[in-house]
């Protein structure tokens, strides 16, 4: 579904044609470029996309079938990026990736997007109520993109870290520690962070190429070269983005291991508890045992005190033993 169409001349939107092939035709010949956004297209509507801007085979299929990692392809006619929003449902504490593909040429922009979450309208409005910026080119539709994404990436941290700390401070509670869906809710949030470092991580190597920092030696077509500090910016913020999510990922391994060892030293304290009663339990049944042997010849079985004796020497062992697995602490 086309979404929206706009032409952009001098930093400011334009009317112009409602054809493709026009509009890009238009926006060449005043300098200017053409923006179009589409949701979940399919197969035919985007034929049209594809014949009328060039873009190659390989990146529409990309953009069709989406569940791609982040990546930045470049192509004799357009560059080609992938980026993956994160979406935090608060509700039930998880996240969840939706997908932007970004078609860059000389004069035009075609935005893909999959997924409810991270509309682009918000970073249209934004980014046309910044004219000075539009008039770098289609280069600033792809900053304010990657930008909006990757600030809501910081957002989506700050409520993971929040959502750590509540975790944390159940673990190592009095009670709390010892449910039974303790477990069952850090391993949960281990994968809410994977989910999340999958959508962080690769989008490292694509910003850096757009910035022009790394190691690779010839630059990017199609983009600004007045944009590129603009995504070393972006990609300062994806560096603590990156940080952040490391960290999570340490921390709750480490309540993981935690709240395993705490569970290891209930079950070895259940088990001394158990052991100590066994013991106590075995005395009286031992001396029962003994004097429940049917034998005629066996001593103390005629003495007048015998029976209150037995009783009084089994009430003293087991006081004796109480004390003694109550000073270790096994009581």
């Amino acid at each position: 579904m086309i979404v929206d169409c706009a032409i952009y001349r001098d930093g400011h939107r334009t009317e112009g044609p409602q054809d493709f092939s026009d509009a890009l035709d238009e926006a060449r010949a005043a300098g200017g470029f053409v923006w179009i956004g589409l949701h979940e297209p399919t197969e035919k509507e985007f034929d049209h996309v594809t014949q009328e801007f060039a873009l190659h085979p390989l990146a529409v299929e990309d953009a069709l079938k989406a569940h791609q990692r982040p990546k930045l392809e470049v192509y004799d006619d357009s560059l080609f990026l992938v980026l993956k929003p994160v979406v935090y449902e608060p509700r039930s504490d998880t996240v969840s990736s939706g997908e932007v593909m970004v078609f860059l040429g000389d004069s035009f922009v075609v935005t893909v997007r999959h997924g409810d979450g991270t509309p682009l309208a918000a970073v249209r409005h934004r980014l046309e109520q910044e004219p000075e910026m539009l008039a770098k080119g289609p280069t600033s539709v792809v900053y304010a993109i990657a930008d909006a994404t990757v600030d809501h990436y910081l957002d989506v941290a700050t409520e993971l870290q929040t959502d750590l700390e509540e975790l944390e401070a159940e673990v190592f509670s009095p009670d709390g520690g010892g449910s039974r869906n303790t477990a069952s809710r850090i391993y949960t949030f281990k994968r809410q962070i994977l989910e999340f470092r999958r959508s962080t991580g690769p989008l490292t190597p694509p910003l850096t190429r757009l910035a022009d920092t790394g190691p690779v030696g010839t630059a990017l077509p199609f983009v600004n070269d007045k944009a590129r500090p603009f995504f070393r910016d972006v990609g300062d913020h994806l560096a603590r983005v990156n940080e952040s999510v490391e960290g999570l990922d340490r921390l709750v391994s480490d309540i993981l291991s935690a709240h395993l060892a705490q569970m290891s030293v209930r079950q070895n304290d259940d088990m001394r508890k158990i052991s100590a009663w066994a013991a106590m339990a075995a005395i009286p049944t031992m001396i029962a045992g003994i004097y429940g042997m049917n034998f005629e010849h066996m001593p103390e079985l005629r003495w007048e005190w015998s029976y209150p004796a037995v009783i009084a020497f089994m009430a003293g062992l087991e006081v004796l033993l109480y004390r003694l697995f109550k000073h270790r602490g096994w009581l």
